[in-house]
Order: structure tokens, then C-alpha cells, then sequence
């Protein structure tokens, strides 16, 4: 928001040089005409009347009123940029409230890399997108990713756990979806989704759901074609490269990182637990994003490293 505001006062500041540009140059013409005429040697006494004429003819009037008008468009130009008397002081409280009001703060959201995306850019996720990077890499306006999640918390909320599953093929968000799951009682597949669950009755394992989480349309398509299949509605996660064709809701940023997704999927239970009063002990933030090591994280590393120890002979693991 600060930078829209140097922007408008850059503009501005480009506008009023244009006209004094203007102004000045309309002066230099009328000087240098006087000038030629003052300096051009008279053929005869035609060429001499001709010229003391034009001297004489060019109105000063004229040049102040040109003048007048050319200032007075700057001076509509600027009421018409700071429309709504808000100065920039109140624009920089504005949007001091506006980050207060955020779900996490906006170096968070930084920090973990929500805002990025692909080269890609579909017609679906175009009005999200802020800029392209020099790399070429699409960058989600932060705002709007901020705006998106809330939505989708408002839409998760009104659904009960046992109605709900969540679908993550990719293994970048294995570890936040298993969380996300014991937090909430909400059913996650992770890694498979077994094709069919949802709309073949013959199967021993089928059942109803009235909500589907999709991580990613690429490659969660099977859960998401049987959703849709029976007609319930659909939650997705969109990177830049996802069409959301189907989707009831939709939280835009990347879906492709581990951090991005625990974000994401740590605000999700968060506020999950608190609409539907369910007692959980929700891990800070940094254990969403891998920054903070839980000690049942810890002890599981430490038995795999003295598993894989144990299977080394001694000349393999210490070189005896």
C-alpha cells in the first residue's frame, strides 16, 4: 500500500514536470519566433512590415492564460489522484490495521514462501497474481492470499470432521496433513487416494463425505473427479499452474513446499479447533514449517539413524 501511495505521488510529481515541460516549450516558441523575426534581415519594406507586425501582434495575454489552463489541469490531475482527502499518513495507518487483521503476520507469509509460484500462469489464477519475478516465476499478491484463507476457514468451519476428507499425493505436505488430521478427527489420505471410495457402493471401504480437501487438482485428480462425481463440494489449495474448475472455495499460494503447506494447513486447524470447540494441542507455527523439531520428531530421527546403524556391519559403518 506505502509503494501505491509513492507511486500516485511519483505521477503526480511526473504530471506537474509534463506541463511546466509544455509550458516552457510553448514560451521557447514564442521567444524564438520573435527572435527570428527580430534577427532576420528585412528584403524589403514588405518582409519588415510583415515581421514588425507579428512582433507586435503576439499577445502577452494569450501566453499567461495558456499558461493558467495548462496549471490549472495539473491542479485537477492532483485533486483527482488524492480523491477522498486521505492522506498518506492515514493510508499508512490503514494498512498497519489491515496486517493487524491478518491470520499470521506478513513476514510469516514471506518466510515461507506462500507467495510464490510457477512460470505457468492459468486465465483461473490470473487475477491473484502481482507481478513476475526475473526468473519469470509468477508472485501471488500476499493480501489476497491472506483474504482467500479466510474464506476458506469461514467455508471448513461449517462442516463436521466425519464429513470431511483431505487428499495429498504430494509429499511435501505429508507430514502437515498427518497432523492436520489428528488434530481435527478430519479423515486424511496422504500419499493414495484409493480411486472409488466415494462412488462405488460395492466397495467394503466406501463411504459419504459432503467435503473433499484437494492439495493439488494435478495430482489429486482422481479424488477430486469422484467428488465431483457424486456431486459434493470441494475445497482446493491453487498454485498459479491449477485450474479451479470445480472448486466451492479456494486458497491460493504454493502447494508445491513443505513450508508453504504447513502454513497453510496450520492455520486451517487452528481455527478449525477453535469454531468447532475441539480440544487440541496445536503445535506453534515453526513446527508446521519444519523450523521447531518436537521431541516425538526427535526420537523417531534418533531410532532411524540406530536402525540404519545397527544394519551397517562395523568395516561398512566405522571403516574398523
Amino acid at each position: 500500500m506505502v509503494g501505491v501511495i509513492d507511486k500516485i505521488k511519483e505521477e503526480v510529481q511526473k504530471g506537474e514536470e509534463a506541463l511546466k515541460e509544455i509550458v516552457e516549450e510553448v514560451e521557447e516558441k514564442i521567444e524564438g519566433k520573435i527572435k527570428k523575426a527580430s534577427k532576420k534581415p528585412a528584403k524589403d519594406d514588405t518582409d519588415l512590415e510583415n515581421e514588425a507586425k507579428a512582433e507586435s501582434t503576439i499577445d502577452e495575454k494569450d501566453i499567461v492564460d495558456k499558461k493558467k489552463a495548462l496549471l490549472e489541469k495539473a491542479r485537477k490531475l492532483k485533486e483527482k489522484l488524492s480523491e477522498g482527502e486521505i492522506s498518506s499518513e492515514d493510508l499508512k495507518e490503514q494498512v498497519k490495521i489491515k496486517k493487524k487483521d491478518m491470520l499470521i503476520s506478513l513476514d510469516e507469509y514471506v518466510k515461507a514462501g506462500i507467495y510464490l509460484g510457477t512460470k505457468v500462469v492459468t486465465p483461473n489464477m490470473k487475477p491473484f497474481v502481482y507481478r513476475r519475478r526475473a526468473d519469470g516465476l509468477a508472485i501471488f499478491n500476499t493480501d489476497l492470499i491472506d483474504e482467500k484463507i479466510k474464506e476458506s476457514v469461514d467455508f471448513l468451519n461449517k462442516f463436521a470432521p466425519e464429513d470431511v476428507i483431505l487428499v495429498c499425493k504430494r509429499e511435501a505436505g505429508w507430514r502437515a496433513v498427518k497432523k492436520f488430521g489428528e488434530l481435527t478427527g478430519i479423515r486424511v489420505f496422504a500419499k493414495k487416494y484409493p480411486a472409488g471410495i466415494l462412488t462405488n457402493k460395492s466397495l467394503p471401504d466406501f463411504f459419504e463425505n459432503e467435503l473433499t480437501i484437494i492439495t493439488d487438482h494435478w495430482v489429486d485428480k482422481n479424488a477430486l473427479n469422484d467428488t465431483l462425481q457424486v456431486h459434493k463440494k470441494v475445497l482446493m489449495i491453487c498454485d498459479t499452474n491449477n485450474f479451479s474448475k470445480g472448486a466451492n472455495n479456494v486458497i491460493i499460494g504454493n502447494n508445491k513446499s513443505p513450508k508453504s503447506l504447513g502454513v497453510i494447513f496450520y492455520i486451517l486447524a487452528r481455527e478449525y479447533v477453535k469454531a468447532r470447540g475441539i480440544k487440541a494441542d496445536v503445535p506453534e507455527l515453526e513446527w508446521w514449517t519444519g523450523e521447531l523439531e518436537n521431541e516425538s520428531d526427535k526420537k523417531s530421527r534418533v531410532r532411524s539413524v540406530a536402525a540404519k546403524a545397527d544394519l551397517m556391519s562395523p568395516s561398512e559403518g566405522f571403516g574398523v
